[in-house]
């Protein structure tokens, strides 16, 4: 067994590595590899780790990051959208499986109070593994997705009803006493509403100042500690009055939606989330009783296939009942079938209180492992199997559901070349997210209205967060020229499907980024240059037509040879050869084409395609 705290770091860390890329090449999943590798390295294995009781209360920390993420992505106006979907849905879900797993109990002779505590306990699911599948297949935005949600959010704000009832279902003395001792209940309730009044109000008018103030300093690791600090100082505030962390984090989350530092928030909570929930997959795993399976594992295996099997059916005829295909109710049930991570808690407090023997608790804690476990194994065959079959029958050409504010177009730098673009799409109807790294350019901007976000666009997490996923253009406008070709570079990498539009300040710019391959470069002075040419001409006496028709020519000549120049541009004799070669190139067709097709015709371009530019 490991013998200290950095030894067993070492071993989850090292554990992780192995098995989760074994798990998703097999198509599993990483939830299943986490869970597989906690098993392995448990206490009922090869016990290279001990305490993991400590281990899993301490990774429960990423489920309170993860509903802080889910909340940055719901603004106050789209969660009151769902208010019908939260509580009806959530609540016919959460009354029905207790109903359900509580008529069962009293059949098989349980008390009545046992029945009910049961019942309520197993009517949890996991908001860790449900919204990670969801994330990983790109379902949060389908309908299977936004009922899962809805569902969870309100088995979280469930819990607390919970807490209250159990103490009063007690058919046994209490462990420990003094346990309930505390203040009245009109106390508690004031406590919990200032509480989730101190959240909104500080998400909504305190934070973003200060987020302000740590942008200004540009250290992105200030930026970072006051992120976690939110989190953190949220899940205390919560803890202390007794509310699940979890929504405490969530509301923080919402109340920040609609500030310009949201993705920012995003991109430097992410990696913790996503490592703190690998540790607490893995702790559920080494969680399991493996001596506890062997002396029953029929008994243990039918508890796991019932609950399993059970809840997956309600789910599904909730959720046809609620208006969803065939195809989406089945990722729906199977995403929630499990039993949640809430329910360690609540059997434990129900032992404590005395409502649930530790004959029945022992037991059950091992199915919740275990029902997790078989989750992501469902996910898969759900994945595999059953969608592809219904998707045959499934009407060909539906377009996938996604969110109201997805966006079609994401703009990285919103300076006086991004705002033009970005006024002109949002009068046309486009939707654009604007990514800016200026926080008091994004002050300025929200002033007006324009809905703008500080980060930095070079940065792959802050384009998922954004929505590059969704979104069909990409266009890279920032000032620095680096970032401009740092971010179409992991545009290119992650998000093939994206038309990348690049502004360059010039010709040495273009070439770097014509030599990205991307849709399209513009010059950011180019045109109103040409335009400026135009008026000049006129002003000496040409025809406007004959301007114009110049400007064109000019234009079609000068994108051509700008292609060609950058061929040979680290080959500075080439380059200046071949730059003097097309500069008095130009100035024959500009000639010929003054004065008339003679000339034209003699220069090694095609002097049809050039007349017919000039024309368009």
């Amino acid at each position: 067994m490991a013998g200290g705290m950095f030894e067993q770091a070492l071993v989850y860390l090292a554990a992780g590595l192995v098995a989760v890329p074994i798990a998703r090449r097999a198509g599993l999943g990483s939830v299943i590899g986490y869970l597989g590798a906690g098993v392995v390295i448990g206490p009922s294995a090869l016990g290279l780790v001990n305490d993991t009781e400590s281990v899993l209360h301490f990774a429960e920390f990423g489920v309170v990051m993860m509903l802080f993420l889910v909340g940055l992505e719901l603004e106050p106006s789209r969660l009151w959208r769902l208010r019908a979907p939260i509580f009806g849905t959530g609540g016919m879900q959460v009354v029905g499986t207790a109903l359900a797993v509580g008529a069962v109990a009293l059949a098989v002779g349980m008390p009545w109070q046992q029945a009910v505590a049961l019942g309520l306990v197993l009517s949890l699911s996991s908001t860790a593994i449900g919204l990670q599948s969801l994330g990983e297949r790109g379902l949060m935005h389908a309908d299977a997705g936004q009922k899962s949600f809805s569902v969870l959010l309100f088995q979280d704000i469930a819990v607390i009803p919970m807490l209250a009832i159990f103490p009063l279902l007690a058919t046994a003395p209490v462990v420990e006493a003094g346990a309930v001792d505390g203040p009245p209940g009109w106390q508690l309730a004031l406590q919990v509403l200032g509480a989730i009044v101190a959240t909104i109000v500080a998400g909504r008018f305190v934070v973003p100042p200060v987020m302000r103030l740590v942008a200004r300093t540009g250290q992105r690791e200030m930026f970072t500690a006051a992120a976690l600090g939110i989190v953190i100082g949220v899940t205390v505030l919560m803890t202390r009055v007794g509310l699940s962390p979890a929504l405490g984090a969530f509301l923080a989350g919402v109340a920040l939606a609609n500030s310009e530092y949201r993705h920012e928030l995003e991109g430097d909570v992410e990696p913790f989330k996503g490592l703190l929930l690998g540790l607490f997959f893995m702790a559920v795993g080494s969680s399991i009783d493996l001596a506890l399976v062997g002396e029953a594992p029929a008994t243990i295996a039918g508890l796991v296939g019932a609950v399993v099997v059970g809840k997956v059916g309600l789910l599904w005829l909730l959720a046809r009942r609620t208006g969803s295909s065939p195809a989406q109710a089945w990722t729906f049930a199977i995403s929630l079938g499990q039993i949640g991570e809430f329910a360690f808690v609540l059997l434990a407090f129900c032992a404590q209180v005395g409502v649930l023997p530790a004959s029945v608790t022992g037991p059950f804690v091992v199915v919740t492992a275990l029902s997790m476990a078989v989750s992501p194994l469902l996910g898969a065959l759900d994945e595999k199997v059953i969608q592809p079959r219904l998707a045959v029958r499934a009407v060909s050409g539906r377009e996938v559901d996604v969110a109201d504010d997805a966006p079609q177009v994401i703009i990285v730098g919103y300076g006086r070349f991004g705002q033009i673009a970005g006024r002109f799409l949002r009068a046309e109807g486009v939707g654009v997210t604007v990514l800016d790294v200026d926080a008091d350019q994004v002050d300025v901007l929200r002033k007006f209205g324009q809905k703008v976000f500080y980060g930095d666009g070079s940065r792959l997490d802050l384009l998922k967060a954004a929505g590059a996923e969704r979104a069909r253009v990409l266009l890279v406008a920032a000032d620095d020229h680096a970032k401009v070709v740092e971010t179409v570079h992991v545009a290119k990498r992650h998000f093939p499907h994206l038309q990348i539009l690049a502004r360059a300040r010039g010709r040495t710019e273009a070439y770097d980024l014509i030599e990205a391959d991307i849709a399209g470069v513009f010059r950011e002075t180019y045109d109103t240059s040409l335009r400026v040419g135009v008026a000049i001409l006129e002003r000496v006496g040409r025809h406007p037509h004959q301007a114009l028709r110049a400007a064109r020519l000019f234009r079609k000549f000068d994108e051509r040879s700008l292609a060609e120049m950058a061929a040979v541009r680290h080959d500075e004799t080439r380059l200046v050869t071949t730059a003097r070669e097309r500069i008095a190139e130009l100035e024959n067709i500009l000639k010929a084409d003054h004065e008339g097709e003679s000339e034209l015709r003699d220069s090694g371009w095609d002097a049809e395609e050039l007349r017919k530019a000039a024309q368009r």
